[in-house]
């Protein structure tokens, strides 16, 4: 069996460390999450979490990431399987089963809880970036239909993604996400309705 290069065991220990941080977080919030346990649970020094993430901090900022696209592919995967009528109903429905993610633990805690409470203002997160320009993309073609109202793209897209985004927060952060979602996917919808040009 050939041995790993230099570069292998560095991705190797970087996804120890991110599966140990995702786990220690989900579980134990950041602030109560221990970096000497989690490294240690993986066979690992701080100094290799202080190498690859340069901290804590910069550690969760890498979870957060990976789990919020993975929030944002959920999403996508979930609306493809209910085959949307248009691609209008594929975009309200996107932002709703974002939405309904918010109820996930896992995402509750790592993406919608401690990651604006660390991190800052989560509209700045390259994940959100990531699903801007997939928003802006799916309304040029919509307005380009006729589908929806002619107006700025970019405010349009920041405006649609802003308030899926802020909803999942609330539903995340309410005593009782169950109670609080289906108000936001109501109002969600009755938001997004504004944006078409019939």
């Amino acid at each position: 069996m050939a041995r790993k290069t230099r570069a292998e065991m560095m991705v190797e220990t970087r996804a120890k460390l991110l599966a140990a941080g995702r786990k220690a977080f989900a579980e134990h919030g950041y602030a109560d999450a221990s970096m000497d346990t989690l490294t240690a649970d993986v066979g690992l020094t701080r100094g290799a979490l202080y190498h690859n993430f340069g901290d804590k901090r910069g550690l969760l900022a890498a979870v957060v990431n990976a789990v919020d696209t993975e929030m944002a592919a959920r999403a996508h995967d979930a609306v493809r399987a209910s085959n949307p009528a248009n691609l209008w109903e594929q975009l309200v429905a996107e932002g709703i089963a974002y939405m309904e993610l918010a109820t996930d633990p896992e995402i509750r805690r790592i993406v919608l809880l401690d990651g604006p409470a660390v991190l800052g203002d989560p509209s700045q997160w390259e994940s959100q970036s990531a699903c801007l320009v997939g928003t802006r993309s799916i309304l040029v073609t919509l307005m380009e239909e006729g589908v929806v109202k002619r107006m700025d793209i970019e405010a349009a897209a920041r405006l649609m993604n802003g308030a899926a985004l802020n909803a999942a927060l609330w539903v995340a952060a309410s005593s009782d996400p169950d109670v609080t979602l289906p108000k936001a996917r109501d109002a969600f919808r009755h938001l997004m309705s504004g944006f078409l040009a019939q």
